[in-house]
């Protein structure tokens, strides 16, 4: 006599790891834009040019790039030899980092 083999298949990953991708695209935009705003609200401000060219940019769904397009950015975040530092880049992703990184940990624990 044979023993009944009884196979079930039902492949949720490909569903998770679409619902992964827009959770975690959603908290890289949160905290991208989270940056933006920050920058804007501490950035030195003479004629509004360098706030006005702070953006965020999305290249891929997870990957944002938050930056200033002025060519002057560099010296007023880092100073020059002439002129003290002002930064304003580095304290606004330090301020959000922490909720950046709570938001991933509380995607994980949902995953588990």
């Amino acid at each position: 006599m044979m023993a009944a083999r009884v196979v079930i298949r039902y492949n949720r990953l490909p569903r998770i790891a679409e619902r992964l991708s827009d959770a975690v695209g959603a908290i890289v935009r949160k905290a991208a834009f989270d940056v933006e705003a920050n920058a804007k609200a501490v950035v030195p401000v003479d004629t509004g040019k360098l706030k006005n060219s702070i953006t965020s940019e999305f290249p891929l769904q997870t990957k944002a790039i938050i930056a200033p397009h002025t060519d002057y950015a560099i010296f007023v975040e880092y100073g020059t030899r002439k002129q003290r530092a002002q930064p304003y880049m580095r304290p606004a992703a330090e301020k959000v980092g922490p909720a950046f990184i709570e938001g991933c940990r509380r995607l994980e624990e949902r995953l588990k």
